[in-house]
């Protein structure tokens, strides 16, 4: 990466922002220029605005959700802000990624802020809505899964195309928990736009709103869950989350990782490309002939 790229990275400014009124946080990814996508800094400063949210006492329940025309758009693998090379400072018991090679260095570096991260993020001890408009592709859908509520607009998709790599699907595997099994692998295996729509009759969507009541209806059913007893809402939420991981989510999501991560050494083999030959625009080309092809 050039000298140029990590200026990059630095310049941008206020990609999270953070506030909070009447028991209820919001943490907005600012990166609309990019339609969200998620670079490092981005995933470390969600980390810290989630873990704001958590200390404050007043703050009841967490909106996450994306400024601009998309939710997001995935992890960054284009933008002139991609930071992938660089260290950043962990929250877990990884070790630093930035001067390791071969597959160690994607897969210590996906432990601790793809895979590590979203499991931080769906313990959270206090309710999370994701507020989902337009795109929600790849590692978006990681940042919308990992909430406990998701409402959505009517224009909404949602898509995990990294199968076009020969990856079987994204770091947070969470597809057969979301989705019934025979609907995750078509979701996957065609890497088809899924609509607000059936993502509702799936039961992966909470309520289906419009790009002008989003804001509201969020905020409303915010206000509603708001109104519950801290604790309760705490462990409720942990027993829910328990009997999934009775379930098998947290085991089969260990599996899909290594699997995941095959994927990437196998595609460093065969191409040189630990992402398939696939770049932020490639993917975008395949993503809008898909939209030409559906309309």
């Amino acid at each position: 990466m050039s000298e140029e790229t990590n200026a990059a990275a630095e310049m941008e400014k206020d990609i999270v922002l953070y506030s909070a009124e009447n028991g209820i946080a919001t943490i907005t990814m600012n990166r609309p220029k990019y339609n969200n996508a998620q670079n490092g800094r981005m995933t470390y400063e969600l980390d810290d605005a989630f873990k704001r949210a958590v200390a404050d006492d007043e703050v009841k329940v967490i909106v996450l959700k994306g400024e601009g025309k998309h939710f997001s758009a995935g992890h960054d693998i284009g933008t002139p802000g991609r930071d992938i090379h660089l260290s950043q400072e962990r929250t877990s018991m990884w070790y630093d990624h930035a001067n390791k090679e071969g597959g160690e260095f994607l897969y210590v570096r996906e432990a601790e802020a793809y895979l590590g991260m979203c499991r931080r993020w769906r313990d959270i001890p206090k309710p999370t809505i994701a507020a989902v408009q337009g795109a929600c592709i790849a590692g978006g859908l990681m940042l919308a899964w990992v909430c406990d509520l998701i409402v959505a607009t009517d224009d909404a998709f949602f898509s995990d195309p990294v199968v076009r790599m020969g990856i079987p699907g994204v770091e947070y595997f969470a597809h057969p928990f979301e989705l019934n099994p025979r609907i995750a692998k078509e979701f996957l295996f065609t890497g088809d736009r899924m609509s607000a729509d059936r993502a509702y009759q799936m039961g992966m969507v909470n309520q289906v709103s419009s790009r002008e009541t989003l804001a509201a209806d969020v905020q409303k059913l915010a206000e509603k869950v708001a109104a519950m007893p801290r604790m309760g809402l705490a462990l409720t939420k942990q027993a829910i989350n328990h009997v999934e991981d009775l379930q098998g989510k947290r085991t089969g999501m260990e599996a899909a990782f290594a699997w995941h991560h095959f994927a990437h050494t196998h595609n460093d083999i065969m191409s040189g490309d630990k992402l398939g030959g696939y770049d932020a625009k490639a993917m975008a080309r395949e993503n809008k002939a898909q939209a030409s092809e559906e309309a």
